[in-house]
């Protein structure tokens, strides 16, 4: 029976370490670090998310700022929002909020935030860091970087020996998640929804990365014996057993099936999820130190 990988408490840890650092550097440089999130629109997970970020920040001793807009702002009012942030010396790390409004180019907004203060790590400059191992000058995106200290928790920084495979090509996930493995000198393959007998591949990992967006996809018998799996997935299905119209949440792995074979697992939720925010405000504070010229921390 799989060990549970506490990402509540583990996320914790992190974001008590985050406060530390962020009070040593205001009482070191009156700097107080600055995490500005821009939602536009009215979706409801957004909104949830959004409010999470900004209690977490404000947790953390943050200045913490945000910037609502209704659904039909334009494409430049975002931009020179976006601009106006990159100029203000008081805020390190900018997040707008996806998804965006579809008469809104995501892409141009993403490119317009300023590398360093992409805490997101979606801009090309720092998905080109990662991608060619200069992750320590490096903005890493938040689901794949606590999903990697959830590993180093079970196996150590270095899987030397080790072999990985991520299911899930996605920008957000699946890629920066293969070079943070390699990074950490795991034998790593990316898998997608062509990659032929996908059960066979994944019965070779070491570490198991389940980020392909379908509910319990990876069942026990896709699972090496012993491996550790990382479920990042986060689907919503009906759950009669609640009541009429209930739904529960449940990762890409199917939890009980899985937790019998691996030798550690993250739940669903309380697994990646809570990692997610808690490696927002590490990268924010880290952009912060950056800024005044001090040596960042680690997390």
């Amino acid at each position: 029976m799989a060990d549970i990988i506490d990402g509540k408490a583990i996320a914790a840890d992190v974001t008590a370490k985050v406060k530390i650092v962020a009070d040593t550097l205001l009482e070191k440089t009156g700097i107080q670090t600055g995490l500005a999130v821009v939602i536009v629109g009215e979706d409801p997970a957004s909104q949830v998310y959004v409010a999470n970020k900004g209690r977490t920040a404000k947790a953390c001793g943050f200045h913490s700022v945000e910037h609502k807009l209704p659904e039909d702002t334009s494409e430049q009012a975002l931009v020179d929002i976006v601009e106006s942030l990159n100029n203000d010396p008081a805020i390190h790390g900018i997040l707008v909020q996806l998804p965006l409004p579809q008469h809104i180019d995501a892409g141009r907004i993403i490119q317009t935030i300023a590398p360093e203060k992409d805490v997101d790590g979606f801009h090309f400059i720092n998905v080109g860091k990662l991608g060619t191992g200069e992750i320590d000058t490096a903005f890493v995106p938040c689901t794949p970087a606590g999903s990697m200290l959830l590993i180093e928790r079970v196996l150590g920084k270095d899987l030397s020996g080790k072999t990985a495979v991520v299911v899930g090509r996605s920008n957000i996930v699946g890629k920066p998640m293969f070079n943070l493995l390699l990074a950490a000198n795991a034998t790593v393959t990316i898998a997608h929804s062509r990659t032929r007998d996908l059960e066979a591949l994944c019965k070779t990992a070491d570490i198991l990365i389940a980020a392909v967006g379908r509910p319990q996809m990876i069942k026990g018998d896709w699972v090496k014996p012993g491996a550790v799996l990382i479920d990042v997935g986060i689907n919503r299905i009906d759950a009669p057993e609640k009541g009429e119209g209930k739904t529960r949440l449940v990762g890409d792995a199917d939890f009980d099936s899985c937790q019998a074979v691996a030798s550690a697992i993250t739940p669903v939720p309380g697994g990646v999820g809570p990692m997610t925010i808690a490696m927002l405000m590490a990268n924010a504070v880290t952009s912060a130190y950056r800024s005044a010229g001090e040596e960042a921390p680690s997390f």
